[in-house]
């Protein structure tokens, strides 16, 4: 029995060995497209924890940003321009309702007593405003500004569905850019479980563990977010550890 399969005890260097040779055959890469808009952030976060990626989440972004947006919302670069910035959003989407009538989704952030989701971008975007971030270059000052982004993430943890582990709050950032993050959730640690790894926390740790161990002895710099998308994109084709 690895360490691993204990809850919150910390994946020893013989296991980071054991899946960064793993993580390696998986070939994983920069990223090749990300939302050009922070609307299109909050959306995706919210509604992609315990939903079909491909068959609810992309398809509810476009439905809900496209008619408004000035531009493309997938770009292949760090976006120069927010095409849908949230005061945008809020000024098209000032409650619950208005948001319901266009996403024509109305699941919840769990199954007991969870507010929908719907109601959660709106908690997210309140949030965000009221700490001065409207756009993406926003939320990447926020990111370099270690006061201001403690003082978002309390207001996140406050809108209902933060969960125990904070899955969707990382990932919301992880969107916005930061590759330093990992988003241990279902698929990911469905790629983990056979090699003992099951508690989000310790995958967290074990993956960011791996980016550095791929990234040593002059390789070419491997980062956390490479090595998520790397694991959730096989973990989605069905392939296992």
């Amino acid at each position: 029995m690895t360490s691993t399969t204990l809850f919150r005890v910390p994946p020893s260097d013989d296991v980071v060995a054991n899946v960064a040779e793993r993580v390696a055959a998986l070939r994983p890469r920069p990223r090749e497209q990300r939302w050009a808009s922070l609307s299109a952030c909050v959306l995706d976060a919210v509604w992609s924890i315990g939903a079909r990626y491909d068959g609810v989440v992309a398809p509810l972004v476009r439905r809900v940003l496209e008619d408004g947006a000035t531009g493309s919302l997938v770009t292949s670069d760090v976006p120069q321009e927010d095409v849908y910035p949230l005061d945008r959003f809020m000024d098209r989407f000032p409650d619950e309702e208005a948001l319901l009538a266009v996403a024509r989704n109305r699941q919840r952030t769990s199954t007991r007593s969870g507010i929908t989701k719907a109601q959660a971008v709106l908690g997210y975007i309140r949030v965000l405003l009221e700490h001065g971030v409207c756009d993406l270059a926003d939320a990447n000052r926020a990111l370099g500004t270690a006061p201001l982004l403690a003082s978002i993430e309390n207001g996140m943890r406050r809108v209902r569905g933060e969960g125990r582990y904070g899955i969707r709050r990382g990932y919301f950032w992880m969107l916005c850019g930061d590759d330093g993050r990992i988003k241990p959730d279902r698929m990911v640690l469905r790629w983990l479980a056979p090699l003992g790894v099951r508690d989000p926390e310790v995958a967290q740790q074990l993956l960011i563990d791996v980016a550095a161990f791929l990234s040593q002895n002059g390789a070419s710099p491997v980062t956390p977010w490479e090595v998520d998308h790397a694991i959730w994109s096989a973990a989605r084709a069905g392939a296992t550890s």
